[in-house]
């Protein structure tokens, strides 16, 4: 194959739309978590992941499954969670049954501005969507997105 070949082509012109669909999305979510919550895309899909959680077998994420959740590095992870943990949102802990690991509990004052956050980031979300649709290169993946009920 060429960097002609017209499905090659076509891949790369799905996946620029793709690209660029995110981009507009977290964009426009980013922008509204920072004006009213003081709060990133990635804090907020930090705290979201954090606060679900649970006592029992396999409760807890270790840092390397928190970093593979947020689709960020290790590094790029323990950095947010200081600053999280800094700003009083997290607290960590290492784990009883294997003092190597390490995990991440999100704090009352985390929980309380989860849930203020989570309607704008929900509104944001509509908003961004609604406003790709109306572009047709767009359009097809917004439904796609819409399409997809995937389970909690």
């Amino acid at each position: 194959m060429t960097a002609t070949d017209p499905v090659l082509t076509a891949l790369a012109q799905g996946w620029y739309a793709l690209s660029s669909l995110y981009g507009r999305i977290e964009t426009h979510i980013e922008r509204a978590l920072q004006a009213r919550h003081g709060l990133s895309v990635r804090e907020y899909s930090l705290l979201n992941t954090l606060s679900r959680q649970h006592d029992g077998e396999g409760g807890h994420l270790q840092m390397k499954q928190v970093a593979d959740a947020v689709v960020l590095s290790q590094s790029a992870t323990t950095r947010l969670v200081t600053r999280l943990e800094d700003r009083g949102l997290l607290s960590r802990y290492l784990c009883p049954t294997d003092r190597r690991g390490i995990y991440t509990n999100v704090s009352e004052a985390g929980f309380r501005l989860l849930a203020e956050a989570r309607p704008t980031h929900d509104a944001a979300l509509r908003e961004a969507l609604d406003e790709a649709a109306k572009n047709p290169e767009l359009a097809p993946l917004v439904e796609a997105v819409e399409s997809l009920h995937v389970p909690a």
